[in-house]
């Protein structure tokens, strides 16, 4: 099956697996039976237990489930990132460490095609080097082979986006960032994105902005809502496709739950709650 035959409606809220260990299976299990369908984790060990989540993807198929309901994103991680436990022998040019870590993570989540593949951040804070470029290029070719249906990146400056946009064969349908209030909600990278139609994946909105969660209990009580499914709801409406990684099954529903609107003059607040 081709890449063009697998498009799907993206979810509009991914699970996130980071930092979970041991318990990963059984919340991504959690996850999935409490509505979840976008699946997001990397191969990088050290925050990550990528076979983990393929084993409760696995258990989940065998539940009924079928592999084409789930929207599942991965990652390939530079030597930096990692620890011991490479997912590639890094003796070898960064072609081939591509192609180690996307047949390892094939292999961990026990499919046969990956629906978003992103590079897990360049390897250096200002620019992009000739490293990144290579990375990039195999990730252009295996998504040319039909392997991956969406390619992406995370943890990018505006600068960096822009130099990859511009010298990409083929261009990210995903960027996934931290978010924070502080920082207009990443206000550039967002807009460069709604100009180029990339969509904007946020992560840690409740984890890196916890003081915003007292601010919006006025908004909350007025939705009949709670705080945090106001600040989801609020990143839907400001171009953000959220993650949550909660560990709460009652969260995990309530994450779901957002078929409410929020009024013009409380989406203001919150975009300019830091200033």
């Amino acid at each position: 099956m081709g890449a063009d035959e697998r498009t799907k409606d993206i979810p509009n809220m991914l699970y996130g697996t980071a930092w979970k260990e041991d318990a990963t299976e059984n919340l991504v299990c959690a996850a999935i039976e409490a509505g979840f369908r976008g699946i997001d984790t990397a191969n990088q060990r050290c925050h990550y237990n990528e076979e983990a989540v393929g084993s409760a993807i696995s258990r989940m198929l065998g539940s009924g489930t079928k592999r084409e309901e789930f929207f599942i994103q991965t990652k390939y991680t530079f030597a930096g990132g990692q620890d011991h436990r490479m997912p590639y022998d890094i003796r070898e040019d960064y072609r081939t460490q591509v192609k180690q870590s996307f047949q390892s993570s094939l292999d961990h989540l026990q499919v046969d095609y990956i629906d978003s593949y992103l590079l897990h951040g360049p390897s250096t804070r200002y620019g992009l080097t000739q490293d990144d470029w290579q990375v990039w290029q195999e990730m252009e070719a295996m998504h040319e082979e039909g392997r991956i249906t969406h390619l992406g990146v995370s943890n990018i400056s505006i600068e960096q986006l822009k130099i990859l946009f511009e010298g990409a064969k083929v261009n990210p349908s995903f960027v996934q960032n931290r978010c924070f209030a502080k920082q207009g909600w990443d206000r550039d990278v967002r807009g460069f994105c709604k100009e180029n139609g990339i969509v904007y994946q946020g992560f840690s909105l409740l984890t890196a902005n916890p003081f915003v969660l007292p601010e919006v209990e006025r908004i909350a009580g007025k939705a009949n809502k709670t705080p945090a499914q106001v600040l989801l709801r609020f990143s839907a409406h400001i171009g953000i496709l959220p993650l949550t990684g909660t560990t709460s099954r009652i969260h995990m529903k309530e994450d779901l739950a957002l078929d409410f609107d929020l009024e013009h003059e409380d989406i203001q607040f919150i975009e300019n709650i830091a200033g």
